[in-house]
């Protein structure tokens, strides 16, 4: 036998393991961020960037899991962001000053945020604010509408109270169409029920929507308040009927609180003061027990796919299924698990 025949097989073998390692989950080791690479599917060659960051809604777990069902199903390659510790390199949402590995905006293709009050520095907020301000698609979920709050002028046009001209209300208001305004279901006792406006034959026929049925959108968070009327250029999709406990099942609250009913998931074509615009979408729902509702995750994905301009390959029934075992820590301030690290999360 001849010596290259002898090591053909070792050969095919090497092959195999680079081939399978070239298509894993990429594992990040030691870096403060985790990557997934995306599969096959139309997403594939499209860079999402999600960024977490807030103290209550464990958006550390929510983001992953939305990360890993758009790489696997969809083919999006996503590069998921942490609030870090600095001091021991674990995930620590209560340190509000560092997210680290901002400068993967510099090749995404859409960006999902879901931070509280930021202060971060402005060596890493110019990373945001060049892909925002180059009006590239942006996703926002819950707290995003009050997602900053920079002790630094250099950027404060972002913060949440912003009375700069051209950025009152901030990120929040200008990007997505609404800043922080207040709860308006009970907090931890009134869960939200999501309502579709099917006599609106504009939203009735929204990509977006695709595949979700009127009542299938439930979580645990309550609605958040917004101004009425949104902005003219906000489309609400999904309304939030305050229930009057914390199942799906429960009735709905009588009284103002539902009459009329708050928007909680709406589209937007942002607009920034030198002219250049975008798509966003928002959800004031989205907390990680939120995405245990199969009807979010398909809104969300959705979304993700309107907003890089691919409305035309979204399925009609979006495969949104779990990835691996996902138990969502039940949301509360700093409730968040101790001792983990980005590396920990990756391949999972």
């Amino acid at each position: 036998m001849s010596v290259s025949r002898l090591f053909r097989p070792f050969g095919l073998a090497l092959a195999a393991l680079v081939l399978f390692a070239l298509n894993a989950p990429a594992r990040d080791a030691g870096q403060p961020w985790v990557v997934y690479e995306g599969g096959d599917g139309p997403g594939k060659g499209k860079h999402v960037v999600l960024i977490s960051g807030d103290e209550e809604y464990r958006s550390e777990e929510a983001l992953p899991q939305l990360a890993k069902i758009l790489g696997k199903h969809h083919g999006f390659k996503c590069t998921v962001l942490f609030a870090i510790d600095p001091r021991d390199g674990t995930i620590n949402p209560g340190h509000n000053k560092n997210i680290p590995g901002l400068d993967a905006l510099k090749t995404a293709d859409l960006l999902v945020v879901f931070t509280r009050f930021r202060d971060l520095p402005d060596d890493q907020m110019k990373f945001i604010a060049d892909y925002v301000e180059a009006g590239k698609p942006v996703i926002g979920l819950r707290t995003a509408t009050h997602g900053f709050s920079l002790g630094s002028k250099t950027y404060a046009r972002f913060n949440w109270n912003s009375k700069e001209k051209g950025w009152e209300g901030g990120f929040g208001r200008q990007v997505l169409g609404e800043t922080w305004v207040n709860h308006w279901g009970a907090h931890g006792s009134q869960s939200t029920l999501g309502v579709i406006p099917v006599g609106d034959k504009g939203v009735k026929e929204s990509p977006i929507l695709r595949g979700i049925q009127d009542g299938a959108i439930w979580g645990p968070t309550d609605v958040y308040e917004v101004h009425l009327p949104l902005p003219r250029d906000c489309k609400p999709l999904v309304l939030g009927q305050v229930l009057s406990g914390m199942k799906p099942t429960d009735k709905p609250l009588e009284g103002k609180k539902n009459d009329p009913l708050m928007p909680v998931a709406w589209t937007k074509l942002y607009k920034l003061p030198d002219g250049k615009e975008g798509r966003s979408f928002t959800t004031t729902m989205g907390a990680s027990q939120d995405l245990q509702s199969e009807g979010l995750r398909r809104l969300l994905v959705n979304a993700c796919y309107w907003a890089v301009g691919m409305e035309d390959k979204i399925p009609a029934k979006s495969n949104v299924d779990l990835v691996g075992e996902y138990k969502p820590t039940p949301f509360k301030g700093g409730g968040h698990a101790k001792g983990v690290k980005p590396e920990d999360l990756a391949g999972k």
